[in-house]
């Protein structure tokens, strides 16, 4: 059974079924029935057109529910003509399918959850145990999302830039279950790069495979956090930064920037330093400017004022970081940084303990947990 064939061809065979009259809620709910049946039967009698076969039970799954339901009986004569099984369409609705589970009415939690479903072909149960919600809570979730969209035309143009935002929130929510989000994220962009020809996409797809590279040296064994400067870049992977830098490349010449080739021409400058002393972050520092002139982002103010620090000192950018709002996320983790390049380590440690109380993660609290407890013991010592 190849899951991931079956997962790449889930746009196209909801694309067929609304072609031929089916809402989307409805055609989503009748491919789900058709993998179902798929797993159950390929292993044993594999099909010769995986699609086609899809087409054919999906379509038979939405004319059995249309037929069961009495209320809609004159549809059901619009639709009764089951056409004869055979090759499927081969127009691709991958793109359609991104517009529509990014639609603006929808959360961004719904939007994510729909597009995983819908055009990841991941289970609820997947999904859920990804978000690490309970099935019940994102079967839900999913039901309420396919209600807002329901109405909606798969012939209408959609917003690239919202498509992409939901793809980037994908792929920062990481690994948790046994679903690997961030290399799901990566698959359906590039789905998506070779859908649509948009320098914004490249750059985001660029910007994914950069980070991704560093994961391998992103924990420790126990599963502890090891921050960027400290990774042994023996470990990165070389491959994925080649694809991302050329994939940058070719989106920078294009002469149409936007914040995810920005974003990834900041990972790409530190891919590029062979070890952490080797940063160019004076560079580094201009992109953020750059970033924070597109978009305005209080993140991205935040990280600039790192990347000042490092580049100009502690000083610097404890001043870059003195006109943002405490309240940030991330804020008195930044500061705590500065203050103990700056030689100030009982601020830095009283900030680091602050910042691991609001701590997002489990790891990341425990990371600024011990910095505090390093600084406080070699104090005291």
């Amino acid at each position: 059974m190849d899951e991931a064939l079956l997962r790449a061809v889930v746009p196209t065979v909801i694309g067929v079924l609304g072609r031929r009259g089916a809402d989307f809620a409805a055609a989503e709910d009748a491919v789900q029935d058709a993998l179902v049946e798929a797993v159950r039967v390929w292993p044993d009698d594999p099909p010769r057109d995986p699609r086609g076969w899809l087409v054919a039970v999906a379509w038979r799954r939405y004319l059995d529910a249309v037929r069961a339901d009495t209320s809609r009986r004159r549809r059901e004569e619009r639709v009764e003509d089951e056409p004869e099984p055979g090759p499927a369409a081969t127009a691709d609705d991958t793109l359609q399918l991104y517009f529509l589970c990014a639609h603006p009415s929808l959360t961004p939690a719904s939007a994510v959850a729909l597009t995983l479903r819908a055009v990841g072909g991941l289970t609820t149960r997947q999904v859920a145990q990804a978000y690490l919600v309970p099935e019940a809570t994102m079967a839900q979730r999913i039901s309420r999302a396919k209600r807002t969209v329901s109405g909606a035309r798969f012939d209408r143009p959609g917003d690239v830039a919202t498509v992409l935002r939901v793809l980037y929130l994908v792929f920062n929510e990481g690994y948790s279950g046994d679903v690997d989000l961030a290399a799901e994220a990566i698959r359906l962009t590039r789905q998506l790069a070779a859908a649509v020809d948009h320098e914004e996409v490249a750059g985001l797809l660029a910007l994914m495979l950069l980070h991704h590279a560093r994961r391998p040296a992103r924990t420790r064994p126990d599963g502890s956090l090891v921050p960027l400067a400290e990774q042994d870049r023996g470990r990165w992977d070389t491959r994925l930064i080649a694809e991302g830098v050329d994939l940058l490349q070719g989106a920078l010449a294009r002469d149409r920037l936007g914040e995810f080739q920005a974003q990834a021409a900041i990972a790409a400058l530190h891919a590029d330093a062979r070890t952490a002393e080797e940063t160019d972050w004076v560079q580094i520092a201009e992109w953020y400017d750059e970033l924070v002139r597109l978009t305005g982002s209080p993140v991205a103010r935040l990280n600039r004022a790192v990347a000042v620090g490092e580049a100009d000192g502690p000083r610097a950018g404890l001043a870059a970081l003195a006109e943002l709002d405490p309240s940030l996320p991330r804020y008195a983790a930044v500061a705590a940084y500065l203050h103990e390049r700056d030689g100030d380590p009982v601020t830095a440690a009283r900030l680091y303990a602050e910042a691991a109380r609001s701590a997002p993660n489990l790891a990341e609290r425990d990371h600024l947990t011990r910095r505090a407890a390093r600084l406080n013991t070699e104090r005291r010592g």
